[in-house]
């Protein structure tokens, strides 16, 4: 009796994972994020903040949206004007997403919102110049650089 427990909790274990690794996705390395901003980001906050966003369209592999249009995610700065000695341009990447309640690390490009201003010829991202801020709602397409499993 309790052997043929065991043997059914086995069988409904193995059915359980077949399930959800046949509902596994994965979106591909090179795959387009588009991401829209929920509040402003500012060039001279510290690198490493983080800021929500929500995917503003979605994203599909095979004909098949794998994440939809309003989906949590969360954006990291990466090199800032915080240090004005290592004063760098404001870059961007995407974090994490947010996947049936789960926030899933991923690897992006990078982003440098906004186009760059100019001193004496030269672009802001080799000389710094004020405060840059990227206002709420600002849309920025990432790429992924490395394979996502859903």
């Amino acid at each position: 009796m309790i052997r043929d427990k065991f043997i059914a909790f086995i069988a409904v274990a193995c059915a359980s994972f077949a399930t959800s690794s046949l509902n596994a996705a994965t979106l591909p390395a090179g795959t387009t994020i588009t991401v829209r901003t929920l509040s402003s980001i500012s060039s001279t906050d510290r690198v490493g903040r983080t800021f929500g966003a929500q995917i503003d369209q979605d994203v599909a592999v095979n004909g098949k949206a794998l994440l939809k249009a309003g989906t949590k995610a969360i954006l990291r700065i990466q090199s800032s004007q915080a240090i004005r000695r290592a004063s760098k341009p404001l870059t961007l990447g995407l974090a994490s997403i947010s996947v049936n309640g789960r926030d899933l690390a991923v690897k992006t490009n990078s982003v440098e919102p906004g186009s760059p201003k100019t001193v004496r010829g030269k672009r802001a991202g080799q000389i710094s110049v004020g405060a840059f801020v990227v206002q709420h709602g600002s849309k920025m397409q990432f790429q992924l650089t490395e394979a996502v499993t859903l």
